[in-house]
């Protein structure tokens, strides 16, 4: 389990929130970014989980991760499409992918 959703401007942001879930959102709003933070490495791992379902699912929408326990590596180690180390970088990732 991740962390509800906010969406802005077709970017859903997610709160303590399972994969199945995430993905179930991300096709109803259409999301062209899924953007993930962890702040423990408990919740990191779940990422990877996230990356994986939206994968398997077909969906042509980005992953991107960020928060303080994340590495530029780990981003490359799950298969995400971004990674940004702070909020205002993420703005900037997002609208790059």
């Amino acid at each position: 389990m991740l962390f509800g959703f906010l969406v802005v401007a077709g970017v859903v942001v997610v709160v303590l929130v399972p994969a199945a879930d995430i993905l179930k959102r991300a096709k109803e709003e259409n999301a062209d970014v899924i953007a993930l933070s962890a702040l423990m490495t408990t919740t990191m791992q779940k990422m990877r989980e996230v990356v994986q379902v939206v994968r398997e699912s077909g969906l042509n929408t980005k992953v991107m991760i960020g928060g303080a326990v994340i590495t530029p590596e780990f981003m490359k180690e799950i298969g995400a499409d971004g990674y940004a180390k702070d909020a205002a970088e993420a703005v900037k990732v997002a609208k790059s992918l």
